[in-house]
């Protein structure tokens, strides 16, 4: 069921990048910005339409600069609108909490310590810098450091599965009992 609704996603985005032409690119970024504002939103289904339409590299690269940019506009929105809203999972994780009391070169550690971190999710540390006192370049420098290594394995990962090889089938098994593994965890 999660396979075919990511599926369904994955084609609709296909289909607008297709429409766009010499636009896609644009679109994609845009695709990418909006799913960052939303921020609890998942943007592998971008990552994997980019790969399908752009190829491997060229959708890595897509995917990162619409990353790397929906961060720095949800960034700059959260701060703007957001920064009387602090949800209780800021409340709840103590690396979130040490980042809304830093600035200047520990804050930029932190952001950049939290993108490296695989399962930080990506909108709460976004949230959690635009309510501190990091400067938008010292978060844009950090975010976008830090977003590489995470993003060269998600595409990696989306386009074995792609290929749907031995290699894409153990990814996609391994990802599914991380992810029941942390469901069990969450609920003990």
């Amino acid at each position: 069921m999660i396979r075919k609704r990511s599926n369904m996603w994955k084609d609709f985005v296909l289909e607008w990048l297709d429409i766009a032409g010499p636009f896609a690119i644009l679109l994609s970024i845009i695709f990418n910005t909006v799913i960052s504002i939303l921020a609890f939103v998942p943007s592998v289904f971008i990552t994997a339409a980019n790969i399908a339409f752009f190829g491997f590299w060229v959708g890595t690269l897509v995917s990162f600069l619409g990353e790397s940019v929906g961060a720095v506009v949800s960034f700059l929105l959260y701060r703007k609108g957001l920064k009387a809203f602090s949800p209780k999972a800021l409340e709840r994780n103590k690396w979130l909490i040490r980042l809304q009391g830093t600035e200047g070169h520990r804050a930029f550690l932190l952001v950049l310590g939290l993108r490296l971190f695989p399962f930080a999710p990506s909108g709460l540390v976004t949230l959690a810098g635009a309510t501190s006192r990091i400067s938008l370049i010292h978060f844009a420098i950090a975010s976008t450091l830090g977003k590489v290594p995470a993003l060269l394995l998600e595409a990696y990962s989306v386009y074995r599965v792609l290929e749907w090889g031995t290699e894409g089938k153990i990814i996609l098994t391994l990802f599914s009992i991380g992810v029941v593994g942390m469901l069990f965890l969450r609920k003990r």
